[in-house]
Parts: C-alpha cells; sequence; structure tokens
C-alpha cells in the first residue's frame, strides 16, 4: 500500500474527455463553416425617390363644444357638405385629417362621419387628440 492511501497523484493524463471535445468541435466547425459561407445571389431593386409629392391634407377639428374648424378657421355646420364633396371630387385627391377633442360629444362625431362617408372621400386620417399634459 503507498503511503498515501487510494488518494495518490495519477501521473498518466486522461485523454478521453480531450478526445472528445475534440470531435464535437470538428463536427460543430464541419457543420458551421459551409453555412456561413454559402451566399445566395440577390438582385434587390434600387430605391427611388416618390415621383409625385404628398397630396394636399386639410384638418377638422371638432371642438369639445361641438364646433367646427376647417384648416384652423371656424366653419359652419351646414357648409361643412359642401367642402367634403368638393374634397372628394378634387382630382388630386387631397387626405381630411379628422381631430376630435375627447371631450366631443360621440353622436356628433359619428354624423359627421356619416357626412364624409355619404361625400365619397376615401381618404381620411384620424389625429390623435391626447395632451401633452395627460403624457407626463
Amino acid at each position: 500500500m503507498t503511503p498515501q492511501g487510494d488518494f495518490a497523484p495519477i501521473a498518466t493524463i486522461n485523454t478521453t474527455p480531450l478526445v472528445d471535445v475534440m470531435l464535437v468541435l470538428l463536427i460543430l466547425f464541419i457543420i458551421i463553416i459551409p453555412a456561413a459561407s454559402h451566399k445566395v445571389p440577390l438582385d434587390l431593386p434600387q430605391a427611388t425617390p416618390p415621383a409625385a409629392p404628398a397630396p394636399p391634407a386639410h384638418r377638422l377639428d371638432i371642438a369639445a363644444s361641438g364646433a367646427l374648424l376647417w384648416d384652423g378657421a371656424p366653419i359652419a355646420r351646414a357648409a361643412l357638405s359642401a367642402r367634403v364633396a368638393a374634397m372628394a371630387a378634387d382630382p388630386d385627391r387631397p387626405v381630411l385629417h379628422l381631430n376630435a377633442d375627447g371631450e366631443a360629444r360621440y353622436e356628433e362625431v359619428d354624423r359627421i362621419l356619416a357626412e364624409i362617408g355619404r361625400a365619397g372621400l376615401t381618404r381620411l386620417g384620424f389625429v390623435d387628440n391626447r395632451r401633452f399634459a395627460d403624457a407626463f
């Protein structure tokens, strides 16, 4: 028996784990290298700037009191249908931005949306009506 018992140091190196690690690395390289060097030729179209300028836009604001503002100027409720019909007939196809105050009555906003739909105006966008103070 040795003076240290069964816990004597091993004088040789166990190469089995080293061979296992090397085989795993070899397999990984065999799989990864072809995938990393593989190329697919693509003919992508070149970006071109838009040829036409952006269409004109008008803004319709609906205040909490029900008052209407067309591009910042007050407009009578009776004159709204004529303006919207003129926009629908315009060959430049302008866009209408609708901004309804959060306190505006829903039925009034619904009537105005129905009137816009009856006029045949299809380019309509809704403007966000959040206030900056509410965001903080």
